[in-house]
Order: structure tokens, then sequence, then C-alpha cells
């Protein structure tokens, strides 16, 4: 085992970890932990009931975060004509078409979400062994192929996270900043656990959320209430 920070050993004396806390406990305890010298990622963790093996389980979505990430997102637009413009107007840091497509297979990859009009995915997926280990590949279910290009720009600058269902049938979900009030934290996890639920398969039959985790970046787990959680209403 790696031996842990003193800052860390000085956090995790505060933890209980046989505890199960309700989210808004969660979230104080948090913020009165020591403080490192940067402005901390707060996460959601979850262990879901899933099998991600199975096809028709798949777990995949993605929530604007009603008080946004804290970190600046960079926006690439793959699209021309009247979508590159609309690209363009609404805030778009990179649009363009074949010229993009080379630049992104010669290896450049300075942006944080990728969107695509639908007519583009053909070209788009000959992207799919650069973009795919990253996490980029543009798709419906997270809203970055659409036609819809000014939204979905606005969205992504604003605070939209993606997510989806690793092999361990865990899901991970930045919530923002520790430096956010707790009410934010709060607000944007809520956002979270909606959509998560939200994204509950059809056809699975069974205990969808097994356990749930909020940390900061170097900080222990606060093992949360899933009864709770699972009682955020969805809308």
């Amino acid at each position: 085992m790696p031996k842990r920070s003193k800052l860390y050993r000085a956090r995790l004396e505060k933890v209980d970890r046989e505890k199960k806390y309700p989210i808004a406990d969660a979230v104080k305890m948090l913020k009165e932990l020591p403080k490192p010298k940067f402005d901390e990622t707060v996460d959601l963790a979850f262990k879901l009931g899933i099998d991600p093996k199975q096809t028709d389980q798949t777990v995949r979505g993605a929530v604007s975060l009603p008080k946004g990430t804290g970190k600046k997102i960079r926006v690439a637009v793959i699209a021309e004509g009247d979508k590159a413009a609309d690209a363009s107007a609404a805030g778009a840091d990179f649009v363009g078409m074949e010229d993009m497509i080379e630049k992104i297979k010669g290896g450049w990859m300075d942006f944080d979400v990728l969107i695509s009009t639908p007519s583009a995915m053909n070209k788009v997926r000959t992207l799919g062994k650069v973009l795919g280990p990253r996490g980029l590949m543009p798709n419906p279910k997270t809203g970055t192929v659409t036609d819809q290009i000014s939204v979905a720009v606005k969205e992504a600058k604003a605070g939209r996270v993606e997510f989806k269902l690793d092999k361990g049938a865990c899901v991970h979900v930045p919530v923002g900043k520790l430096s956010f009030s707790a009410d934010d934290i709060l607000e944007n996890s809520r956002a979270v656990i909606g959509a998560l639920i939200r994204a509950k398969p059809s056809a699975f039959k069974g205990i969808y959320l097994l356990s749930a985790t909020m940390s900061a970046t170097m900080s222990p787990g606060f093992r949360l209430d899933v009864n709770e959680i699972s009682t955020i209403k969805v809308s």
C-alpha cells in the first residue's frame, strides 16, 4: 500500500469509515477538512448493480450542472455551413470540418468536449481510435451529436458533464469545486443523482444503486446513505 501524505492522514482522522452520511452532512464534513494549496474537485462515485457485460444494461448520459463545474470548458465543433456559424456564435472555441479532423488525427487534443452534427459523423467515426480511449467521441446519448449546435455548445460551456458505466460497474462524476458553497455542491450533486437515476436501463431488474461515495481530489471518501439519495426527485 502506498504511503499516505500527512494531509491525507489528517483528513482520514475526521472520517467515520463505517458511517453512511446524508449527502448534506458529507458536503459539510468535506468542506471542514484541512485544506491543500489548490482548489480540489469534488466527485461522486457510484457502484451500480448493473452487469456491464449486458448490452441492454448500458448506463450513459450527460447532465448540465446548475452551478457549473468551476473550470473553463474548451469546446470544439465539427460542422460546416450554417451549423458551423451557429457554433461560433454560441461561443465554441474551435470550429471546423476536414481541417479539424486532420488536426485530431495528427494528435491535436486541446479541447474538453467535442460536438458533431449527425451529417459529419461518417467522417468523425474515423477518429474512434483516437477519441474513444479519451472519452471524447461524440455520442447522441450525451447530446454531443446533434443539429441543435447552439444549445449543445452553450450547455457544454455552462458545465455539462458526461458519465458512463465502467467495466467495474462504477460511475464517477465531478460535481464542482471544493471552493463552491455547500448549497451549490448539493445542487450540482442532486442534478447528477437525478440524471443517473433517469439513466437506469428499462431492462434492469434488481437493486440499481448499491453504494455511493463523495470525495475531493486528495481526500478520503465519505460513504453516502444510498436510501436517502435514492429518493432524490427525478425531474
